[in-house]
């Protein structure tokens, strides 16, 4: 079950923070709320279904000044698990994980966010398998803006037609056209996280677009690149055939080559993400352990910077 401690007096605070919980947990899918009860000494108890903490007990304690009302004041949240061996809840943001002391960072941001941005779109750039579609849905959930991926864009206006298909059948520079006409379109709107393909630095025009809004470099380690793109296989990445040896060679060797080839396109960006910063600031030993929210929240920390000291004026 889900302890939530509440102050045992029954003040008008007191009365004002169960209320919002009620509501709030509502909207908590990793949460069965059907039986949510008082019991003794100001405590609410909720059971709860998770798969991934099946079995385990969970417990959660709210803390708050009494002289300032709930609803103007933001709750501390405390979690720990009787479960060995795990760093705590976990919350699904799409298909990714997202523990709740990040997902608490990433409301908090990005609440702070909304008037900085303006509305602004965010357009993330970067090397393919850098994660950019999934950093990228974690930050328009965060900050309530719509997704798109451009290259989903392109395939769908050809009909469906993979990227790969794409390559195959009409060439790269196709493709590149009908990517600069996607981006066109998204640079007109609002409101937008956009994760764009990893080549769609290389020409000048499409900077033009992203210009409109806020641009991120994901910058990853080329061996991490190679290691997750060779686990699930090249057929989806047209630009990595060709080359011989094992799969993590072949990744190896041709994204290294990409790299040398756009890494001064990708400087273009105005923002530079480093995985491996990340990682040391978070202790990490390398950066396969980071999570797509720890990206998102470096990435936010970075835009509010930029933006402070003058970034798009």
């Amino acid at each position: 079950g889900v302890r939530v401690e509440i102050p045992t007096n029954h003040d008008q605070t007191s009365i004002d923070m169960e209320a919002q919980f009620r509501q709030s947990i509502q909207q908590c899918k990793w949460v069965d709320t059907g039986n949510i009860s008082r019991k003794p000494g100001g405590l609410l108890q909720v059971s709860q279904r998770t798969k991934e903490f099946s079995g385990s007990r969970m417990f959660m304690t709210i803390q708050s000044s009494r002289r300032i009302p709930a609803h103007h004041k933001p709750c501390l949240l405390k979690v720990s698990s009787s479960l060995k061996n795990t760093s705590g809840p976990v919350l699904k943001s799409g298909n990714s994980p997202v523990s709740l002391d990040e997902s608490l960072v990433l409301k908090n941001k990005s609440a702070r966010m909304e008037q900085l941005l303006n509305a602004r779109c965010i357009y993330i750039v970067g090397m393919m398998g850098s994660g950019k579609t999934t950093v990228g849905r974690v930050l328009s959930e965060a900050l309530r803006y719509s997704f798109s991926d451009s290259d989903l864009l392109v395939e769908e206006t050809m009909g469906g037609m993979s990227v790969a298909e794409i390559f195959k059948q009409y060439g790269e520079g196709f493709f590149r056209d009908k990517e600069t006409e996607a981006l066109k379109g998204l640079s007109m709107m609002n409101r937008l996280v956009v994760s764009t393909g990893g080549g769609a630095v290389i020409r000048p025009i499409n900077w033009k677009h992203m210009r409109s809004g806020i641009s991120v470099w994901l910058d990853v380690p080329v061996e991490c690149l190679a290691r997750r793109i060779s686990a699930v296989g090249t057929g989806s990445r047209p630009l990595l055939h060709g080359e011989s040896g094992d799969a993590y060679s072949k990744a190896l060797t041709r994204l290294s080559t990409l790299l040398e080839e756009r890494g001064e396109s990708y400087s273009n960006a105005d923002i530079r993400v480093s995985f491996e910063h990340i990682a040391s600031k978070l202790k990490h030993v390398d950066v396969d352990n980071l999570s797509p929210a720890a990206i998102a929240i470096e990435v936010l920390e970075q835009i509010e910077s930029f933006l402070k000291n003058g970034g798009l004026a």
